[in-house]
């Protein structure tokens, strides 16, 4: 019977390698027989927490879940078209924004398509690209960024997608308002028509770049562009899952044609409405980040290890004197919980979420303890 299965499943199936996700902390305590305290900061997570807002109105709505949601969010889309100055069509909600990825390769990719996407950008575009069967064109990073001219120059007549990732994961670096105007230039005279995809996910704490683009302010001029943007990250509900995607409405009509019914669940829709206007834990969020990736920075550059500059909530770092591997299970067994970074061509880096003071302060405690 195993083999009648086998030869029913999609030949892209077959080859897929499911995405590896950061380690749970109760996972880790039963596996290793962790009686104390873990730290994770292994996934991005804000480590804040939910604002009490968010959990108080949280708490008024539990008697409704035995309904189903609005299976559009329509409250929660007009409440987001009207924060970005845009119509409610502008917008589509995914289970996070790995959904709406998702959802893009569906509509769009056939077999004999192309993608584009950076050498070490978040694996999800790849992911998709691979799952519709269709080639996947890697382009290599220029000083660990998305080398966009590079990117421009691989799009062809059968480029359908081009994944932008901006800051980037795992690298936390970042294109600027420059280098994506002269990408779709040169878009443009070769008069090719990609979706271009902008993966924002951690816009919030990015846009205190000065050169950070505003790319919401280009949709107008090219309405070839579908930009992303998560409540998993800044807004504390990785949880619950809820992201958006924004684009022209004739691709989010595309788009919503496959979109799961009610994929969005009720409690989701409600704790994002609220985290949308709660501007006190975006600039406490912000704030924290600021400040505690100045202590790593400082405390990493005391171990003699190398890291990249972050635009995001977390640090890329270089501990080739053992792989990155090594580093991940021996701080694990320390109870801190980061991130190896194989899975992305960085064998010998770790990623690590800034978290709290007294987290950050673990972490290069049990670190010392490792490499010195």
């Amino acid at each position: 019977m195993e083999d009648k299965i086998k030869k029913m499943v999609r030949k892209e199936v077959m080859n897929f390698v499911p995405y590896v996700s950061g380690k749970p902390i109760d996972e880790v305590k039963r596996e290793l027989g962790i009686k104390g305290k873990v730290i994770k900061l292994a996934s991005n997570e804000n480590s804040i927490g939910v604002s009490k807002k968010v959990i108080q109105t949280l708490k008024k709505s539990l008697d409704g879940i035995n309904r189903y949601p609005d299976s559009s969010s329509y409250i929660l889309r007009k409440a987001i078209a009207k924060k970005h100055d845009l119509k409610t069509e502008n917008i589509i909600m995914g289970s996070g924004t790995d959904e709406i990825i998702e959802l893009i390769g569906k509509t769009f990719l056939n077999q004999e398509d192309e993608i584009v996407v950076s050498e070490h950008a978040f694996i999800r575009y790849k992911m998709a690209g691979e799952l519709m069967g269709c080639k996947v064109v890697s382009v290599p990073m220029k000083n660990f960024t998305h080398d966009l001219k590079a990117m421009a120059k691989a799009v062809n007549g059968n480029t359908k997608v081009v994944f932008i990732a901006n800051p980037n994961n795992p690298t936390g670096t970042y294109n600027t308002v420059e280098e994506v105007r002269e990408f779709f230039v040169y878009i443009e005279s070769n008069r090719l028509n990609p979706l271009v995809v902008f993966d924002e996910a951690y816009y919030e704490y990015a846009r205190v770049q000065k050169n950070y683009p505003e790319t919401i302010l280009l949709l107008e001029k090219y309405p070839n562009i579908v930009i992303l943007r998560t409540f998993s990250k800044i807004h504390s509900l990785a949880g619950l899952r809820a992201g958006y995607g924004i684009a022209a409405p004739e691709v989010i009509s595309y788009l919503d044609r496959i979109r799961p019914p009610f994929n969005i669940n009720l409690l989701a829709q409600i704790a994002a409405l609220e985290a949308l206007s709660d501007n006190a834990q975006i600039r406490e969020s912000v704030r924290l980040v600021e400040k505690e990736k100045k202590y790593l920075y400082s405390e990493i550059t005391k171990l003699k290890l190398n890291y990249i500059q972050s635009a995001a909530n977390f640090i890329l770092i270089d501990v080739s004197i053992k792989t990155g591997q090594e580093v991940f299970q021996e701080l694990l067994k320390k109870g801190v919980i980061v991130r190896a970074m194989d899975e992305y061509g960085f064998p010998n880096h770790i990623r690590v979420t800034i978290g709290l003071t007294e987290e950050n302060s673990i972490f290069i405690s049990a670190l010392k303890k490792i490499l010195l």
